[in-house]
């Protein structure tokens, strides 16, 4: 089974196209305070046309549930993507798949489902441990993100065995702009790796 590969932080049409057609799994759309920040009613209207067997990810960050609730009825996204504690707080449809943020020197990640695995700061290009991350992969399905790039991803994926990748500012020509070129470098190492392993 290849490795699951998310594309995050588009904002772009182009871009998002540039994702299904190199074949990435999932789409991210951000909601938090960020370069890549945009609002749930463009996230619909580039994401409109996205085939129905790739995931349309909302990432947020401590949002309250009033900011939900407006993500969740003007864009209506697959996942919910934000850090683990938040859940508590929110009203998540069973529709809607939670994947909680699991930041690396914090709580040790204690699920059985989709998680997402990073460093302290989304969208930074921080690179977590890959040795201390590859010691928990194996609980749930890990998505490994932080310092992704096309010339390190192969590396990463046979270190960490994780379930899945995400990438933001790698692939990106300047901060918040997606490089359609960059998504299908990543998205084609990525894939190669796990077929090669």
């Amino acid at each position: 089974m290849s490795v699951f590969v998310k594309i995050c932080g588009v904002r772009k049409s182009e871009h998002v196209h540039a994702a299904v057609d190199a074949g990435a799994d999932a789409i991210g759309f951000v909601f938090a305070e960020s370069v890549r920040r945009v609002t749930p009613a463009k996230a619909n209207a580039i994401s409109a046309d996205v085939p129905s067997h790739i995931k349309r990810v909302a990432v947020m960050l401590h949002p309250t549930n009033a900011e939900w609730q407006e993500v969740l009825s003007e864009f209506v996204p697959d996942v919910l993507q934000t850090d683990a504690e938040d859940f508590a707080t929110l009203d998540v449809p069973a529709s809607v798949e939670q994947w909680p943020v699991y930041r690396e020197g914090r709580d040790q990640p204690e699920v059985r489902d989709t998680y997402i695995y990073e460093g302290q700061k989304s969208g930074k290009g921080e690179t977590v441990d890959w040795s201390r991350a590859a010691t928990i992969a194996g609980e749930g399905r890990m998505i490994l993100a932080g310092g992704l790039a096309a010339t390190n991803v192969a590396e990463a994926i046979a270190v960490v065995r994780p379930f899945g990748v995400d990438v933001s500012s790698a692939v990106e020509s300047a901060p918040g702009q997606k490089d359609a070129l960059f998504i299908r470098e990543f998205v084609s190492a990525a894939k190669a790796a796990e077929r090669s392993s």
